[in-house]
């Protein structure tokens, strides 16, 4: 994997550079134009008068085009060099290599700007998203998640965010596998700052895209829009904790209007971070409750399973497997363990360390404990 500057990456001239990152033009908007205007160049070079003339650009994406002409042919060369020498690529709507998952969503990005390398075309590919403040039993699994499907070659697409998707994304990564975040900034800039050693892992394994041009801060604004990226280049989307009003929701919303599958890991009724996961499930949208049933339901794995994935039948002793039963999705703590098995304290307590460090459970918490092989 690795970077991937060379080969598939087309050379653009310094007009296409210019035009693929020109403020205030949707990308849908951009296609069009360019169906008319053969050459970036052209529109370069347009004279005000013949620019006015055009009565389905707006005033507003005239005034974009407007003020990108001032910018003169040296600062176009420059911005060039500067994508080159920091190895980023840039891809078009018109490019061989352009996503095709994102060629028939509604607006799709004109240009993509990205580093390392764009998703692998025939590998099935799933968003895992959620809120930023999250649980540490929300990113366990979602961190459970990314690895399992990464480890069976499925791409894990995310938005490189703080809780959930970062949880994802390092999942994936710890499977030496493929995952792909989607920024609302320009490539050249880690947002947020705290995952500096996430941003320079993934462009590696994967790679780091965004529709917005080097250089651009991350505004409130962006992130919307690059939530239907996000959707648009995965096959379905799975929300691992959210409330409410979340991003995670938008995604999801983003991921019904594509046509793309939306899963909903479920959570504890009166939770803030399950308000969002229970509303979608309640509207229709599928529990993800094990990776089996997911595949299952999905039926685009079959013929990604890596064969060197491991499957091992585990060994419990009668009262290891008694605990084992008890233990599920859901954290449970000792005291509802000792209440349903009817071991004492230390006997739970022994009984719990020989399953963790069978890899069967997992501590989230102090004390509270879910089964980690309901994902194999």
């Amino acid at each position: 994997m690795g970077n991937d500057m060379t080969g598939r990456n087309k050379i653009h001239n310094k007009y296409e550079y210019w035009f693929a990152g020109l403020s205030s033009i949707s990308g849908k908007k951009k296609i069009y134009i360019r169906t008319i205007f053969l050459e970036a160049e052209e529109l370069y070079r347009m004279k005000a008068g013949q620019l006015q003339k055009i009565a389905w650009l707006t005033e507003k994406e005239k005034g974009a085009i407007g003020a990108g002409q001032k910018i003169s042919e040296s600062e176009l060369e420059d911005r060039q060099q500067y994508c080159f020498q920091n190895e980023i690529g840039l891809c078009l709507w018109q490019d061989e290599n352009y996503p095709k998952r994102l060629k028939h969503i509604y607006n799709p990005p004109y240009g993509i700007y990205f580093r390392g390398s764009l998703p692998v075309e025939k590998a099935p590919a799933i968003a895992v998203v959620g809120a930023r403040s999250c649980s540490a039993y929300g990113k366990k699994v979602a961190e459970m998640i990314g690895f399992s499907l990464a480890e069976r070659g499925v791409s894990i697409i995310s938005g490189m965010a703080a809780g959930i998707d970062g949880a994802g994304h390092q999942g994936a990564l710890q499977a030496d596998g493929r995952t792909y975040g989607v920024l609302g900034c320009g490539v050249d800039v880690c947002y947020p700052a705290k995952h500096q050693k996430l941003y320079e892992a993934i462009p590696k394994k994967g790679g780091l895209l965004s529709e917005y041009p080097p250089h651009t801060k991350p505004l409130t604004f962006f992130f919307p829009q690059r939530n239907r990226m996000i959707s648009g280049l995965s096959d379905g989307v799975i929300v691992v904790e959210a409330r409410e009003k979340s991003g995670a929701l938008i995604t999801a919303d983003f991921a019904l209007e594509q046509g793309r599958e939306v899963y909903a890991v479920p959570g504890r009724i009166g939770d803030r971070l399950s308000q969002g996961t229970n509303r979608l499930i309640r509207q229709g949208a599928g529990m993800f409750l094990s990776l089996e049933d997911f595949q299952k339901e999905m039926g685009i794995f079959a013929d990604f399973i890596d064969s060197a994935v491991r499957n091992e039948k585990i060994s419990l002793e009668k009262s290891e497997r008694l605990v084992y039963s008890c233990v599920d999705l859901s954290p449970k703590n000792l005291d509802e363990l000792m209440a349903q098995t009817g071991f004492s304290f230390l006997r739970l307590v022994e009984i719990l360390e020989s399953l963790r460090e069978k890899g069967c459970i997992l501590e989230v918490y102090k004390n509270y404990y879910i089964r980690s092989e309901i994902f194999d």
